[in-house]
């Protein structure tokens, strides 16, 4: 057994039953249910703030910020309410760790707005859950329920003049929800684009009030901090900057698929495929990996010596995103990928800026053209070319999101292409 698997966990334990999700009974009595909540409330804002800095617990859903110095970009007055939103869209292809919590302990989530709302001042939170987790928010509404009935959410709770309110929005498919404004104007009844940024969400947010948009997994984590300490939370991590355990969703041609938590920075990408994942299906060889969900820049066999952290992945061009790691076998077909993920990312654009609209389409029928064995030897420099003018040229973060794996896999994996020009069909046909 890999070393990573022994050390400390805080959620893979109270996955592994399948067959039933975790009432509030069992939150209670094995997972020291709310606790931390009434300590947080003995607790002065600052003081949960600043032990949530401690902690060096980064968002979970893809950006990696400090969550203590987001919380801390709440102005401590305002005229308007506050709100705490939690990022439940996960609709990055690969990614599926969010929905186990949400699943099988919907009240550690729960705990964490409220610790989030009573150190920010809000009274009012908001579960932004993607539109296809209809058994998840199914489970998230019971829970709510159960949570009000025992007093850990309403009015007063746990008899103090704190009072939090948390209601399930459920999304209707779009991947752009994801972002954050997109998310925000939505949960106003808006369409879902990206809001011009600054203002940001910390000073003008949900109806026009100070927000915190957090993704559930740093919520969840919010208990373990308050109960055990940010110190303790922070030596969880094996690397200086990153804290904390990460759920890892592993997919693709892997023997052993599925959510790992693993402390963070503590594997290589090599000793993840094949120490704990098991290897290749097949035991064939590794093609490449795409390492932050489908966003993330490709990279190949040779590169994955690497720590699996956020710093590390950005120093070799790519990132670690909301940790899913999808891994491709020797006998894929690359071009055949990187054209399906072209397609989502075309499909999902929202449409509000032109090099994103018109770049990402583009970009998709020039693949096309490629596979169908229609390709042309200048296809190549002109898919670099769309995707440069896409990157870093729009509101937010999808047109890198389609960009960034074109090119990569473009430079990477170029001899396949070519092999697709030049035969006029793909070579694994």
């Amino acid at each position: 057994m890999h070393p990573a698997l022994e050390a400390e966990t805080l959620y893979i334990q109270h996955f592994r039953r399948r067959d039933e999700a975790r009432p509030l009974d069992y939150y209670l009595k094995q997972m020291d249910g709310y606790t931390a909540l009434a300590k947080a409330l003995k607790m002065a804002p600052d003081q949960i703030i600043d032990e949530v800095k401690k902690s060096n617990l980064r968002g979970r859903g893809g950006a990696g910020f400090p969550t203590g110095m987001k919380w801390g970009f709440i102005p401590k007055q305002s005229p308007k309410p506050k709100y705490v939103v939690c990022n439940a869209d996960e609709s990055e292809p690969g990614t599926f760790k969010d929905r186990d919590i949400m699943r099988y302990t919907p009240h550690l989530l729960l705990e964490g707005m409220a610790i989030a709302g009573h150190a920010i001042g809000a009274k009012v939170g908001y579960i932004y859950i993607r539109g296809e987790y209809t058994r998840e928010a199914k489970l998230l509404d019971q829970a709510i329920d159960e949570a009000y009935a025992k007093g850990y959410l309403g009015q007063k709770i746990l008899g103090t003049d704190f009072s939090f309110d948390i209601t399930v929005h459920r999304g209707a498919g779009a991947y752009i929800c994801g972002e954050e404004t997109a998310l925000l104007n939505s949960l106003e009844g808006k369409r879902g684009e990206p809001r011009v940024k600054p203002p940001f969400p910390a000073q003008a947010g949900a109806f026009a009030g100070p927000t915190v948009v957090n993704n559930v997994e740093t919520l969840a984590d919010v208990p373990f901090i308050i109960n055990k300490g940010g110190e303790w939370f922070s030596r969880l991590g094996k690397v200086e900057r990153s804290g904390g355990t990460r759920l890892i969703s592993v997919s693709g041609h892997v023997k052993k698929p599925g959510v790992y938590e693993l402390p963070a920075g503590a594997v290589t990408i090599r000793e993840l495929v094949y120490d704990i994942c098991g290897g290749i299906l097949g035991d064939k060889k590794l093609k490449a990996v795409i390492p932050g969900g489908s966003s993330a820049p490709v990279l190949t066999a040779d590169e994955i010596d690497v720590v699996y952290d956020i710093e590390p992945l950005m120093k070799i061009g790519t990132m670690m995103g909301s940790a899913a790691l999808m891994v491709v076998s020797e006998d894929y077909c690359m071009v055949k990928l990187i054209k399906r993920i072209t397609k989502f990312y075309a499909h999902e654009s929202c449409g509000q800026c032109t090099p994103c609209r018109e770049g990402c389409k583009w970009m998709e029928d020039v693949l096309h053209r490629i596979e169908d064995g229609h390709g042309r030897e200048q296809d190549l420099a002109l898919l670099l070319d769309i995707a440069d003018n896409i990157n870093g040229k729009t509101l937010c973060a999808l047109g890198d999101a389609a960009a960034g794996p074109v090119s990569s896999f473009v430079r990477k994996f170029k001899a396949d292409f070519e092999a697709h020009i030049r035969g006029k069909k793909c070579p694994n046909a």
